[in-house]
């Protein structure tokens, strides 16, 4: 570690969860020196981006092959970056295809390796779910990772013996959260979230229309949007047959905190949802390929955290043809009984206490653990 210079860290975040984290630990650390990739979040916080964040935003092999081209052009080029600014340490957040290859490609590389030589680390946000599928991954991450932050202890045994330092941060979005206060509305809010990636936005937006239209006007529907696909949101819902008004993402926990229901992809959002005991519907829709391929190698029965956690299924989850209108819909009219509701309300309460870590907020427990590693220098 050079300390002539100011503190550099090369962060990178390819979808809009890992920029939320990001923009949080780079305002733990105002001092030091951000340069990488990020979305609308982290370039609030600071960071001008190289490129943008939506060009990584890519789900699925199919989806991947399909971008093939613009992510190797991506990865060249956030690889001469890293090699040109020769940060102190590199930190990735989750986007574990991008970021391996980005790593792999500099620790290959001359250049890379009298960096590494001069005391540069890699560090990653988010373990890969190898409990779940792929448990070799955990021995590759050893392989190019000097320190992983994982979010919950259960797993750090998978990569602590190969070698690799894990530390358990908690969920990123847990403080504040579990068990936030909702709000009563006369209003049955519908919230809709089609995801964060453009691939499941144009995947799932003609599902919840259907479900629109079998629903009607009794209800109040929202959609929360992000940066890389708000556009698009925002032209196919203006000819939706009821009025659905479009919530900006930094607003989004007022609009949970009042939802009477939800309807959401598979992602953190459900995860979010779970915290604040919002009653929900998981629905995901894939190439049939991608869907094939996670059939033979996940391992877990479920894909929403909170089921995963439990080892149950509080949130019903609605995945490849069985996200069909009929379903959604049938789904949305068992959650407006009232036993039903509380039962999974319930069920939500019991995970409370496995969200979050006693150490203090994971923006906060990552940054100084990186400013640690700034003292060891």
């Amino acid at each position: 570690m050079q300390n002539n210079k100011k503190y550099k860290i090369f962060i990178i975040a390819g979808e809009v969860s890992g920029d939320v984290l990001g923009a949080h630990i780079m305002r733990e650390m105002p001092n030091v020196q951000f340069v990488g990739v990020g979305g609308e979040n982290m370039s609030a916080a600071g960071l001008k981006s190289i490129f943008p964040m939506g060009d990584l935003a890519v789900m699925g092999a199919v989806e991947v092959l399909a971008h093939a081209h613009t992510l190797t052009r991506r990865i060249k080029q956030t690889v001469r970056a890293i090699l040109d600014e020769k940060p102190d340490v590199v930190l990735t957040i989750d986007s574990p295809g991008f970021a391996k290859s980005v790593i792999g490609r500099v620790r290959k590389s001359n250049v890379g390796r009298d960096l590494i030589n001069d005391g540069m680390r890699f560090h990653h946000v988010v373990a890969p779910q190898v409990w779940a599928w792929r448990p070799g991954r955990a021995k590759k991450y050893a392989e190019l990772f000097d320190k992983l932050y994982a979010f919950f202890d259960f797993e750090l045994p998978y990569f602590t013996k190969y070698g690799l330092s894990t530390l358990a941060v908690g969920h990123p979005v847990s403080n504040g959260l579990v068990g936030a206060k909702l709000k009563r509305t006369k209003e049955k809010i519908i919230t809709i979230v089609p995801g964060s990636r453009m691939s499941e936005v144009k995947r799932l937006l003609p599902l919840y229309r259907g479900v629109v239209e079998k629903l009607g006007p009794g209800y109040k529907y929202a959609v929360p949007t992000v940066e890389t696909t708000r556009k698009y949101v925002a032209e196919h819902v203006r000819n939706w047959p009821v009025a659905v008004e479009l919530v900006n993402a930094e607003n989004r926990y007022d609009l949970y905190a009042k939802t009477y229901i939800a309807i959401v992809a598979s992602g953190t959002v459900s995860a979010e949802l779970a915290m604040m005991h919002v009653p929900a519907i998981v629905v995901y829709r894939m190439n049939p390929i991608t869907i094939w391929l996670a059939k033979q190698f996940i391992n877990v029965r479920w894909v929403s955290l909170v089921n995963i956690l439990l080892n149950r299924s509080v949130y019903p989850e609605l995945l490849g043809r069985a996200a069909n209108t009929t379903n959604v819909v049938n789904a949305v009219k068992k959650l407006t009984r009232a036993t039903n509701r509380n039962a999974m309300i319930r069920g939500l309460m019991m995970a409370d206490n496995m969200w979050q870590h006693n150490g203090g907020a994971p923006a906060k427990i990552i940054a100084d653990d990186l400013l640690l590693l700034k003292k060891r220098g």
